[in-house]
């Protein structure tokens, strides 16, 4: 093989492999079947949730997962397949099973979440998850409520101060 093709081809197993090893999460689906159209759909609803989606030769992804030691995707690398990647543990997986439940032939196979080999199912129960903005809300509303809940009882309580009911008369 000539050299230059070779050294290619390493460069390109090693940006690979830090880009799956910078991305919060990974995750490797089949697409046999799609049209361009729905492909090209499907990357619009990527790119506005910043999520990148590549399709990679299969070897250069093998090479690049064992490189970092997720033997684990090798099984999942066989047929076409593209890479969605992301610095959200969550976007990815959310939106590819949303669209897999309108476009059946997209097959969500397997991924890396923060550092973890994760199945599809895995992947299905993170799809449920918001995203972090949403999380943070989530929790910011939690914290308050405790907080809300003890402000209405002082209020309350100043209030019936303020105003005394008047007592009825006893016949």
């Amino acid at each position: 093989m000539n050299q230059q093709i070779l050294e290619q081809k390493k460069q390109l197993v090693n940006e690979i492999a830090e880009k799956i090893d910078n991305a919060a999460s990974t995750v490797i689906v089949e697409y046999r079947g799609l049209k361009v159209k729905e492909v090209t759909e499907l990357r619009r609803l990527l790119r506005e949730e910043d999520c990148e989606f590549i399709v990679y030769k299969n070897t250069m992804v093998q090479r690049a997962s064992e490189k970092l030691g997720y033997d684990e995707l090798l099984e999942s690398l066989t047929g076409p397949n593209a890479v969605a990647m992301s610095a959200d543990a969550v976007a990815p997986a959310r939106v590819l099973h949303k669209f897999a439940r309108k476009h059946d032939k997209l097959v969500i196979k397997a991924g890396i979440v923060d550092k973890r080999f994760v199945n599809a199912d895995e992947l299905k129960a993170l799809s449920k998850l918001p995203n972090k903005d949403g999380m943070i809300a989530m929790l910011l509303g939690c914290l308050q409520s405790p907080i809300r809940s003890f402000a209405a009882t002082v209020k309350a309580i100043a209030d019936k101060e303020e105003n005394p009911a008047t007592e009825p008369a006893a016949e």
